[in-house]
C-alpha cells in the first residue's frame, strides 16, 4: 500500500489560495482515478477536482469551507500500488504524450482548446474536429471511445457527429446567457454573536458562497475605482426576432443547441467596438491601455453565483462561431468545467438580465474594463414610425461606462452604433 498526498491545486498563476466547497467522498470511500473527489472555489473560478489515482480516501485534512494556500496538503489517499506523492492536477495539465510545453501564447490568443477538465486525453486531431464541428468539451466526455484505454478516436467522434446531425436536437441548458436553473443554494449557519441580535425562528443566518463574497468585493472595488455613468437607448429588435424565429428550427437541428438572442447582441457589440475602439480599453494611472483584440465577457448565472467567462478573440468569429462559443461557455460554467483562463483577460462585458424579465438595469463595470452593456427583456410595444403606430419588439440597452476616459458623447455614439447594428434590415446573420 502507498499513501499519496492530495494538495490544493494552483488554478492559475495569480491564485494563492482556495476554498473547499464540498467533499464528494468521505473517509473510507473508494475513489477511481479521474473521479471527481471534491469541489473547490477560488477568487477566479469554481472547479470540480478529479482524483489523481485510484484508492481509498483515508484522511481529510481540510474540511468543507476551509481556505488554505495552494500546494497545501488537504487529504491523503491510500493506493494499492507504489505510487509516489501525486498532487492534484493543475487547471490545464499536459498529457503524457503531449511532448515539451508549448511556447507562451500572447494574451488574448488561444491556439488549441484545453484538455478535458476530468483529465481525459484527446488527441490534437480529435480536438480539431470538435472545434470545427462546434462540439464543446463537455459533450466529448460521455462519448464511448474505442481506442486504447477507452481513448476517443477520430472514427468515434465522426460517428457521433453523424448521429448528432441526424437525431432530433435535445433541449440545451444554455437557453440564454444568464439563465439560471434557480436561486443560489446557501447554507444556514449559527453564529452566536449574530444569533443574539437576530433570534430564530424569525431570522435565518445564511453563509455567502465564496463566489458571492469575491463578487461583492469586486463590485465594491469597481464602484470605488471608476466614476460610473450610464446611458440607456431603445432598440427595435424586430429584425432580430424575425430572423431568429425563421432560422431557429434549422439552426437547432444543425448545431444541436438553441439559437438565442445573445449571438446577435455579441456581434453588434463587436462591430461597434471596431468603430469605437477606446471602449475596449483599461486605465492604469494616467495611461490608457487600448486592446487590439476583443475578449468578450458574458455574465452567466450559476448555482454558485454570477460568473463571467470570456470568448477570446471574439472579433475573429462569425455569427455561428459566436453562438457556439456562447453555448459552450454556458454549459461549462454550470457544469463547473471552467478553467482560470476562461474567466481572465476580458476586455468588454455583456450582462443579459432581460432573461429574468428585467426591463432596465444599471450594471457595474467589470474591472479593469471601462464599459459594460446590460440588455433588458424584449417586449412588444406600440411605437410611432413615420407618424403611424406599429407594434415592434423593443428592448432597452444600458451602457455603464468609466467617465475617466469615456464621455457622454462617445458613450452615446457607441451605444447607438450597437442599436443600429441590431436594427438594420439589410444585415445578414449567416448561419
Amino acid at each position: 500500500m502507498a499513501r499519496i498526498e492530495i494538495i490544493m491545486p494552483q488554478m492559475g498563476e495569480s491564485i494563492t489560495e482556495g476554498t473547499i466547497v464540498r467533499w464528494l467522498k468521505k473517509v473510507g470511500d473508494h475513489v477511481n482515478k479521474d473521479e471527481v473527489l471534491l469541489e473547490i472555489s477560488t477568487d477566479k473560478v469554481d472547479s470540480e477536482i478529479p482524483s489523481p489515482a485510484a484508492g481509498t480516501l483515508v484522511e481529510i485534512v481540510t474540511p468543507e469551507n476551509g481556505t488554505v494556500p495552494v500546494r497545501t496538503v488537504i487529504a491523503w489517499l491510500e493506493t494499492a500500488g507504489a505510487v509516489a506523492g501525486a498532487p492534484l492536477p493543475a487547471a490545464e495539465p499536459l498529457s503524457p504524450s503531449a511532448g515539451p510545453a508549448p511556447a507562451p501564447v500572447p494574451q488574448g490568443r488561444r491556439e488549441t482548446p484545453p484538455p478535458a477538465a476530468a483529465g481525459r486525453f484527446y488527441s490534437p486531431l480529435v480536438l480539431s474536429i470538435a472545434r470545427t464541428e462546434g462540439i464543446p468539451l463537455t459533450e466529448l466526455e460521455p462519448i464511448p471511445g474505442t481506442g486504447e484505454g477507452g481513448r476517443l478516436t477520430k472514427k468515434d467522434l465522426l460517428a457521433h457527429v453523424a448521429s448528432r446531425k441526424s437525431a432530433p436536437a435535445a433541449p440545451s441548458v444554455a437557453a440564454a446567457v444568464s439563465a439560471a436553473p434557480g436561486p443560489v443554494a446557501l447554507q444556514s449557519v449559527d453564529v452566536p454573536a449574530l444569533r443574539a441580535k437576530y433570534p430564530a425562528p424569525a431570522y435565518e443566518i445564511l453563509q455567502m458562497s465564496n463566489v458571492m463574497q469575491k463578487m461583492a468585493q469586486h463590485m465594491v472595488q469597481s464602484v470605488q475605482t471608476s466614476p460610473h455613468v450610464a446611458a440607456v437607448h431603445e432598440a427595435d429588435m424586430t429584425a432580430v426576432v424575425k430572423h431568429r424565429d425563421e432560422n431557429a428550427a434549422e439552426f437547432e437541428k444543425k448545431e444541436g443547441f438553441r439559437l438565442t438572442f445573445t449571438p446577435y447582441i455579441a456581434e453588434a457589440v463587436i462591430s461597434a467596438i471596431k468603430k469605437y475602439p477606446l471602449v475596449n480599453s483599461s486605465v492604469e494611472g494616467d495611461k490608457i491601455i487600448r486592446k487590439n483584440f476583443i475578449n468578450l465577457g458574458l455574465a452567466v448565472a450559476s448555482e454558485s453565483g454570477l460568473i463571467v467567462p470570456v470568448i477570446r478573440n471574439a472579433e475573429e468569429k462569425n455569427f455561428t462561431g459566436l453562438a457556439r462559443a456562447v453555448n459552450d461557455l454556458a454549459l461549462r460554467t454550470r457544469a463547473k468545467k471552467l478553467v482560470p483562463e476562461d474567466i481572465q483577460g476580458g476586455t468588454f462585458t455583456i450582462t443579459n438580465y432581460g432573461v429574468f424579465g428585467t426591463l432596465l438595469g444599471m450594471p457595474i463595470i467589470n474591472q479593469p474594463q471601462v464599459a459594460i452593456l446590460g440588455t433588458g427583456a424584449i417586449r412588444k410595444r406600440p411605437v410611432v414610425i413615420d407618424d403611424a403606430i406599429a407594434i415592434r419588439s423593443i428592448a432597452y440597452l444600458t451602457l455603464a461606462f468609466d467617465h475617466r476616459i469615456i464621455d457622454g458623447a462617445l458613450g452615446g455614439m457607441f451605444l447607438e452604433e450597437i442599436v443600429q447594428n441590431l436594427q438594420r434590415r439589410d444585415r445578414e446573420w449567416k448561419i
